[in-house]
């Protein structure tokens, strides 16, 4: 593990916004950032220079006028950021790391937009395993990323440069591209997290495409609250992508209180006992943490795995480089030719033939998955040193997606998180694999992994920071405080479980609140009223998809309803209350200081 070189290097997002907010950094800092980047790096295949950058500042210092100089509104102001070349930004050169594929572009993809809109600043486009074919960050002409810890192993791929640049410090967050696990492996490989989204949460017009059908714009960052921070602003639906999708918002936006993970019934390391041995402690880990963790049959994810490069799936590649193969062949790398050629030997039989297995194993893959929070699987069976990769540059490459590969052909979301050391130095990951649109549960649960194991912060030696209050609301749901039949246990808490809801945290209403026993309610239910005199009132805060919540509230009957409640913290929730005209008959429980105290006090009696 290297220390910073700079003290810039190895600063989290919330970190530099702090530092621009404090005044301790203002944008212009950047330029010494740059200035300190390393003179020969292959991560990168193009650094901003000097008179780009200060033309971004300039833009930077227009958008941050444009808001009255509140730096709040812009949440990602002068954070600096890289992204594979394999994404389109304005007036830089678009490589796909192949010199003569490259082209101009002529406007940011849509997500780099979102970020340059936010106040992110753009530092350089990064190596990659060329037209995003591999696992392994060495099919460059640009020359084979090194792994940030020991360079005498791959960085993995094909985002090794987007990987490297994060592990090192050198930015805050990268983009990568995952279509087979390249959002994923060179993550666990680097010590970083790797955000693989959702199949359209993040519109890809911008991204030179390698299956169209399931690639997928990823993020790396130090922490995961920086990558959900940045997915949050990069995502949105985009009506220029064909494949772009809108959040439905009825997925869970966190693990169950009592969460359940499932593993592979079987494991493959090849061989590896230090991959092994750091993901069989990563999994006395989580069960120190909660889980129950129960083993499944693997036996579809690895058959839907193996269809993306041994059928007829590879002829998307083909596609993908049908203009090259045909006019310029020679430039393709000839480890990537190799593969993509293999998809002009399958026919449109073959193709259809393909979707309708892949759509069987999709089904059975989901079908194993109801009922857990998510499958738990070793970012990478292996890592191999350079010189075993050019020995065995297919053999090998197969064997790092071993555990990827199924992901997106199953509509899955998955993030990859750093799970601990081996004994040789190396550090291992662990990713949480999990339904489609699932991912703010994911990252709420990485969140809590990651500062449960407080692994430093990539490759910078930087201790991981504590994260921000885990009670804050995630998007996409309605917070809610139940009071009475829908507590924990209570005969009504099914209708919050059934729809997907999550608790969040027992806590107190204000202290002007009054709670009463509703007569002739079955089953008996409390009516919580706000009052001149009172106390503070027990309650739970449960997370409820938003799309959910119509159908949770078609259920209340009256008197009770749902408005706006007052919590001793000061925070409003939409809560239960209950009509006046209901109470002048009701039995005042307020004493009790909580529904369970007052349903205690019956069985007593």
């Amino acid at each position: 593990m290297q220390n910073p070189q700079n003290p810039l290097f190895g600063w989290t997002v919330n970190q530099w916004l702090a530092a621009y907010q404090s005044g301790e950094m203002t944008p212009g800092g950047l330029l010494a950032l740059l200035a300190a980047y390393p003179e020969s790096d292959n991560a990168w295949i193009a650094r901003v220079s000097p008179p780009q950058l200060e033309a971004q500042l300039v833009e930077l210092a227009s958008r941050l006028e444009a808001v009255s100089g509140d730096i709040s509104k812009l949440p990602l102001y002068g954070v600096p950021f890289a992204i594979k070349d394999n994404i389109d930004a304005a007036d830089w050169l678009t490589t796909a790391a192949c010199p003569e594929f490259a082209y101009a572009a002529s406007a940011d993809a849509t997500v780099v937009a979102h970020l340059r809109a936010a106040g992110a600043i753009l530092m350089g486009k990064t190596n990659l395993d060329q037209f995003a074919t591999g696992l392994v960050g060495t099919r460059s002409p640009y020359g084979a990323v090194p792994n940030s810890f020991n360079p005498d192993y791959v960085s993995g791929g094909s985002s090794s440069g987007s990987a490297s640049v994060v592990a090192r410090g050198l930015v805050a967050f990268s983009l990568g591209t995952d279509t087979a696990g390249s959002g994923r492996v060179p993550a666990g490989f680097n010590n970083i997290v790797g955000l693989k989204p959702t199949k359209g949460r993040l519109s890809n017009t911008g991204l030179v495409p390698a299956c169209r059908t399931v690639d997928c714009i990823s993020i790396f960052a130090l922490t995961v609250e920086d990558a959900e921070t940045v997915a949050g602003i990069a995502q949105g639906f985009d009506a220029t992508d064909a494949y772009s999708r809108r959040n439905p918002s009825t997925a869970p936006v966190g693990f169950s209180k009592a969460f359940k993970l499932a593993v592979p019934a079987t494991l493959e390391f090849f061989g590896d006992a230090q991959n092994q041995a750091v993901y069989e402690q990563a999994l006395l880990k989580l069960s120190d943490m909660g889980a129950e963790i129960s083993r499944i049959d693997f036996t579809p994810f690895k058959a839907l795995a193996e269809q993306l490069y041994y059928g007829s799936w590879v002829a998307e590649r083909t596609v993908a480089l049908e203009s090259m193969l045909e006019s310029n062949p020679d430039a393709i790398n000839p480890v990537v030719r190799g593969i993509v050629e293999n998809g002009l030997g399958y026919s449109a039989c073959d193709a259809y033939k393909a979707e309708y297995l892949r759509a069987t194993l999709n089904r059975q893959i989901n079908d194993a998955l109801a009922g857990y929070d998510a499958l738990v699987v070793p970012t990478s069976a292996t890592i191999r040193t350079l010189a075993e990769m050019e020995a065995e540059p297919v053999l090998y490459n197969s064997q790092f997606g071993f555990y990827t590969n199924f992901t997106n052909l199953a509509d899955l979301s998955a993030l990859a998180l750093p799970a601990g050391m081996r004994a040789d130095g190396l550090p291992a990951g662990i990713t949480l694999i999990a339904p489609a649109w699932h991912d703010t549960a994911l990252a709420s649960f990485g969140k809590r992994w990651q500062a449960h194991v407080q692994l430093p912060l990539g490759a910078t030696g930087r201790p991981c920071p504590a994260t921000a209050n885990a009670a804050i609301q995630s998007q996409g749901c309605v917070r809610v405080a139940v009071v009475g039949a829908h507590l924990t246990g209570m005969p009504l808490n099914f209708q919050l479980t059934s729809r997907d809801a999550v608790f969040v945290e027992q806590t107190l209403t204000a202290g002007d609140y009054r709670l009463y026993a509703l007569p002739g309610t079955v089953p008996p239910k409390p009516g919580l009223a706000k009052a001149d005199s009172g106390q503070s009132i027990i309650v739970e805060l449960w997370d409820i998809p938003l799309a959910r919540f119509g159908e949770f509230v078609a259920e209340i009957p009256a008197p009770l309803g749902i408005g706006n409640l007052k919590l001793v913290d000061g925070r409003s929730v939409k809560g239960f209350i209950c009509e006046p005209w209901a109470l002048a008959e009701a039995l005042d429980i307020t004493p009790f200081g909580g529904w369970r105290a007052y349903i205690a006090s019956l069985k007593k009696a």
